[in-house]
């Protein structure tokens, strides 16, 4: 494992030609910060010899509990916006994208996850996409090519909690395990064999086909206007 020292907030596990991308904010319960929103992008910009890249959490149990909400309004606003160059960036990077979720995934958490390729997930994640009821749109951008239109309306204006079976049941995540860093490079290490020109071309049907990249768009620029105020009914993280 490598990274800038044991405080890193981003630190790379590297195994063989799969990456793992492990956010180190324990903690924060992994909440995003602008130091850590700059290292997942330079990170997923600059993947090095990587074929494959699995985004996870250092410490077990955990995943992303989405925005840092000590951060000022104002700060907290310029990370909500950069988040979308984030997703951009994991939708146009060639690679695939795993995503291991061994914990909550909470608003732009739960975005992370949408915006990989494959998600994998423990008995002890959970995904809420927490927004409109402070001002902001989450998740619509990428659910509906994931749970269908209904499905993903629902998720989004209600901000309930999905346990892992049920996101499994539903689309949201594809695959269960106890484990899910280990159940990612066991699935990376097959697709690090796989034509690198080919998984680009299909990823990028996949996006082209689901209308994702104007979608995403849309969804940043209606949400440009948000200040960054949490009310009470947007701190419920779990």
């Amino acid at each position: 494992m490598s990274g800038l020292g044991d405080d890193a907030v981003l630190l790379r596990r590297v195994e063989g030609r799969v990456h793992c991308l492990l956010v180190n904010r324990p903690s924060r319960r992994n909440a995003l910060d602008p130091a850590l929103v700059e290292a997942l992008v330079e990170a997923i910009e600059e993947p090095g010899e990587a074929a494959v890249l699995v985004l996870g959490a250092a410490a077990p149990g955990m995943f992303c509990s989405g925005a840092d909400l000590d951060l000022p309004d104002g700060e907290r606003a310029a990370l909500s916006d950069r988040l979308y160059d984030l997703y951009g960036e994991m939708r146009r990077c060639p690679l695939p994208i795993v995503a291991a979720l061994d914990g909550p995934a909470v608003g732009g958490g739960a975005q992370l996850a949408i915006a990989a390729d494959v998600r994998i997930a423990s008995s002890r994640a959970r995904l809420r996409f927490a927004g409109a009821g402070h001002g902001l749109a989450v998740g619509a951008w990428g659910l509906p090519s994931l749970v269908g239109r209904g499905r993903a309306a629902e998720l989004c204006l209600s901000m309930r909690t999905v346990a892992s079976e049920e996101a499994l049941a539903i689309g949201l995540v594809d695959t269960l395990a106890e484990t899910p860093l280990e159940a990612a490079l066991e699935l990376g290490a097959g697709l690090a064999r796989l034509d690198p020109g080919a998984v680009a071309r299909v990823k990028r049907g996949i996006d082209e086909a689901s209308g994702l990249a104007e979608a995403l768009r849309a969804e940043r620029a209606g949400n440009g206007a948000w200040d960054g105020r949490v009310p009470s009914v947007g701190r419920v993280t779990g």
